[in-house]
């Protein structure tokens, strides 16, 4: 469960919305939901399928190692990384076991109480996000950054602060979407 999303977003609970109370979307909000729902969907495939082809890791794999890459001793609590991706520890867990594999990082148990675990990325890992970050860049650029204007790219991140915002009030919207942690 995501713990930064509000209240009557999460939870095991059904919340029923009585349908006579709901603030419909007029056609306006519509086409802008509709249009946002699309960019939702795809462009994480499509940034998925590039890396899969020219670097044999996920997206998902991929933002791990360049989170870890960009922290200054190159290591986060498995727990943090977890909570700023919205994903569980289990399925994070899967994934640093595949980077684990690959060699591109390491986990270590870290002392004191409870069950808390250390993602460290290797040099061998940073060499990859090293190889693979042109790639990423360049279908980014593709994909999003180049169909823009100026303009637009300023107004696309006035939104994501503003939605990110209301999604996650302790991060909102970084340069850095896992945040910058002192790692223990």
């Amino acid at each position: 469960m995501v713990k930064y999303l509000p209240a009557r977003l999460v939870g095991m609970a059904r919340v029923h919305i009585d349908p006579d109370q709901v603030r419909w979307l007029n056609a306006d909000e519509r086409a802008a939901w509709m249009s946002l729902s699309g960019l939702v969907m795809k462009i994480p495939f499509a940034l998925d399928a590039q890396l899969q082809r020219d670097a044999d890791l996920s997206f998902f794999e991929y933002m791990i190692l360049a989170a870890l890459s960009e922290q200054p001793d190159h290591s986060m609590q498995m727990s943090d990384i977890a909570r700023h991706a919205s994903v569980s520890l289990s399925r994070l867990s899967h994934a640093a076991k595949r980077l684990e594999s690959k060699g591109f990082l390491e986990r270590a148990r870290i002392d004191g109480p409870g069950r808390r675990t250390k993602a460290m990325l290797t040099q061998v890992g940073y060499a990859k996000v090293v190889e693979s970050a042109p790639g990423h860049v360049a279908a980014a650029r593709e994909i999003v950054i180049d169909a823009l204007t100026s303009q637009q790219l300023a107004t696309l991140r006035d939104i994501g602060v503003s939605v990110l915002g209301r999604i996650d009030p302790s991060n909102g919207c970084s340069d850095n979407p896992f945040g910058n942690h002192d790692n223990e």
